[in-house]
């Protein structure tokens, strides 16, 4: 039997978030996920008149061809996808895993190789289609959120088709500050970091990428910035689990990363030179995200949250650097996790997660209404 949730959630991905025009050619990458959402969003392709393209992968067979990859395999996966994905306008990827550590003991010069070889196909999706990617509920991902497997499905199906039109209606004026704002201050324990992002440019995040949404973002000057930052949000990498990572930055560069398994830190950080410098930094405020779970499409929005990110920036607020990388840690700066300050030009935006300026109330959890079909967790 069909779950409407699945048909509310399929129609706002091809009709909101990619916005799918007749005839338009859409990829649909669907990473073990029930063949009934799948079919449900072939349906909403051919509902808007578009050519839907399937392909359905499974996280135990994308370990073991990492395992075995070689320059030779990995060009001819590259030249493959990248041949496909030049004939999508639009591109679905939707990502489930009963096991968010599956490719822990893939070779990391294994996964290296794959993931900077593949790196083309990533960058013409994310710049030449309109796309958005999600992930799936499971059982594992109920149990990094410390709920029922019907809990967390309920948590999110609701946080998944939030009123994203308000939101973007209330990222506006924190846009514009951010496109005109020099300096960037950031405070708290274990944290004091300065960087500019004059004349990078900033962008809003409101379900037309990723789902669950709810970030502004921009950039740091790739040279600029200078001092330490302590996240305290536990974040999963290329499989494995890290805690307590803490950066030292001079004149943009990490010159110290420290936390656990610090050798395998740092040897992501080596994957090129790219990948010791910054390519995002962005405020979190999805009203309805309050607490991490491992997975960063949910954590990089937390209410309250801020993501630095080494490695590859985005077109959209460019600095110009290049890496195979691009991993958002998360600093959850409200109260109740120790606290903090965002100042931009000396004007204090944020304090312990909460929006200052007027204009900025809106963005602010205690400003959404929360009806009996969406609460936080």
């Amino acid at each position: 039997m069909n779950d409407p949730r699945f048909t509310s959630l399929a129609r706002l991905l091809v009709e909101y978030s990619v916005a799918l025009n007749k005839n338009d050619r859409i990829l649909i990458e669907a990473f073990d996920v029930p063949d009934e959402f799948t079919i449900e969003l072939i349906r909403a392709v051919r509902q808007c008149g578009g050519i839907p393209v399937v392909e359905a992968k499974h996280s135990r067979l994308m370990r073991e061809v990492q395992r075995g990859t070689h320059p030779v395999h990995a060009s001819l996966v590259r030249d493959l996808e990248l041949h496909r994905m030049k004939k999508m306008q639009a591109y679905i990827g939707v990502r489930g895993s009963d096991n968010a550590s599956e490719n822990s003991d893939v070779p990391a010069d294994a996964q290296k190789l794959y993931t900077r070889t593949l790196r083309p196909v990533l960058t013409y999706r994310v710049n030449q289609t309109r796309w958005v990617v999600l992930r799936w509920p499971t059982p594992s991902m109920a149990q990094a959120a410390g709920m029922s497997t019907e809990a967390f499905e309920d948590f999110f199906f609701q946080v998944c088709t939030l009123d994203y039109a308000r939101m973007a209606q209330a990222m506006v004026p924190l846009e514009k500050r951010m496109k005109a704002a020099r300096q960037v201050h950031i405070k708290g324990p274990g944290t004091d970091l300065n960087f500019s992002i004059k004349g990078i440019g900033a962008k809003t995040c409101h379900g037309l990428r990723n789902i669950p949404d709810g970030e502004v973002f921009s950039c740091p000057v790739k040279t600029s910035v200078q001092g330490v930052i302590q996240f305290n949000t536990p974040t999963i990498y290329s499989g494995t689990k890290f805690e307590n990572i803490r950066l030292e930055f001079e004149n943009g560069r990490i010159t110290k990363a420290t936390g656990s398994h610090p050798q395998r830190l740092n040897q992501i950080l080596d994957t090129d030179p790219g990948a010791r410098y910054t390519g995002e930094f962005s405020l979190g405020l999805n009203p309805f995200i309050l607490n991490p779970m491992c997975d960063i499409l949910f954590d990089e929005k937390i209410a309250g949250s801020l993501h630095l990110t080494p490695g590859q920036a985005y077109e959209d607020a460019d600095n110009g650097n290049r890496s195979a990388v691009h991993w958002d840690m998360v600093l959850i700066q409200r109260e109740d996790w120790g606290g903090g300050e965002i100042w931009f030009d000396g004007e204090l935006i944020r304090k312990n997660g909460l929006f200052v300026p007027q204009d900025l109330h809106p963005l602010n959890p205690d400003r959404w209404r929360l009806s009996s079909r969406q609460k936080p967790r």
